[in-house]
């Protein structure tokens, strides 16, 4: 994202991710809020990521799409990576830079987990 405020905001959201967790009800506004920074921008794919991510939030108080693991790497079992909190943190985190393919190729897989769940 280009937007200077959009990016406080992700960095801020990142922030309070890692002092308090899921708090549905700062968390939801504030994505919410980046939300619109991206509408602004024109990134549907990011609009609609942020719109499927607040709405499972609300609907079930967290976040239960598990983190993206490599293909190398899925043999590995990681606790971290079935953590809510850190699945969410790197979800957000992705869209701080849009210009990376992978970045994008993330965003999509977290779509479709989105839209499957």
């Amino acid at each position: 994202m280009e937007n200077k405020a959009a990016l406080k905001l992700i960095d801020k959201i990142l922030n309070d991710l890692d002092k308090t967790g899921i708090n549905t009800d700062t968390l939801v506004n504030d994505i919410k809020e980046l939300r619109t920074y991206a509408l602004e921008e024109q990134i549907p794919l990011v609009v609609k990521v942020l719109r499927l991510t607040y709405e499972h939030i609300e609907e079930n108080g967290t976040f239960l799409i598990p983190m993206l693991v490599d293909e190398e790497d899925e043999d590995v079992e990681n606790d971290v990576e079935n953590e809510p909190v850190e699945s969410l943190k790197y979800l957000i985190a992705l869209i701080k830079n849009l210009n990376n393919k992978i970045n994008i190729s993330d965003l999509k897989e977290y779509r479709d987990l989105l839209n499957q769940y």
